[in-house]
């Protein structure tokens, strides 16, 4: 598939999303977030790509947020049937086996926060800014923000930033845990690369086990939670993985995985 909005291609198992709308701030309409929903599908297809980094064009915009022209247009139907439908595309970003990490260059505003908060992992440049700033405009967030920021920092410090609609740089972003890691701009991308390949370099299906025990109980009591990760736990016993792991640890090599 050809885009006109996002730069997607995989290499080395390693496949990256780019938001490519530079002039705009990466700034988020319904073609962009179909080229993401097409560029998602194609990778979860992909056996060949086993994570993604998700990043902004430029060096100031990760995603600044919504096209305003467009939102302006919306009606109350119109509005529910937008939010369900960005909601579906970043809950297959969250609940994809493979990890995906967020490279933040710039802002993270709006929709471009709630990206990031979809991806499994966070990576931000030390001029990184982010918010939810949609109150300033009389709306909320719609992408799932108001759900995953609160279980991410917390109902209170998630409330504050929504309400107030301010953003908060990349230092105060990681002192919440809202960010993994931050980094000078120069090594975003290489720092993310990085963490990609240390995780790909563990059992790829205890990975992908490991998030959804994570993202599945987190929704879940703590005693279904836990028999979740005891059922996980089984299955992943019965490995070829797990047996080459276990066997390589003994003798004292690197294991080579191969995803069975």
């Amino acid at each position: 598939m050809s885009y006109r909005n996002i730069l997607f291609d995989s290499v080395d198992g390693l496949a990256r999303l780019t938001i490519n709308r530079p002039d705009k701030l990466n700034a988020l309409n319904r073609e962009t977030i179909t080229e993401i929903d097409a560029a998602l599908e194609a990778f979860d297809r992909d056996a060949g790509a086993r994570a993604l980094i998700l990043t902004g064009a430029g060096d100031r915009a990760f995603v600044a947020g919504a096209d305003i022209g467009e939102l302006a247009e919306q009606t109350p139907h119109g509005g529910r049937e937008y939010s369900l439908y960005g909601q579906s595309v970043l809950s297959r970003l969250e609940a994809s086996g493979k990890p995906t990490i967020a490279a933040i260059n710039g802002f993270a505003l709006g929709g471009g926060l709630e990206i990031a908060l979809a991806c499994h992992l966070r990576v931000a440049s030390e001029s990184a800014f982010l918010g939810l700033p949609e109150v300033t405009l009389a709306i909320i967030p719609g992408f799932g923000g108001t759900q995953r920021l609160a279980r991410l920092v917390g109902k209170g410090r998630a409330l504050e930033m929504i309400l107030t609609g301010d953003r908060i740089d990349a230092r105060e972003a990681h002192r919440i845990g809202l960010v993994n890691r931050i980094v000078p701009p120069a090594h975003l991308i290489s720092e993310a690369e990085k963490l990609a390949r240390a995780i790909l370099s563990r059992g790829p299906v205890a990975v992908r086990f490991a998030i959804e025990s994570v993202n599945r109980g987190m929704e879940m009591p703590a005693a279904e939670g836990q028999f979740l990760e005891a059922t996980l736990f089984g299955l992943l016993t019965t490995s070829e993985d797990m047996k080459e792991g276990t066997r390589a640890f003994l003798e004292k090599r690197k294991p080579a995985f191969r995803g069975r």
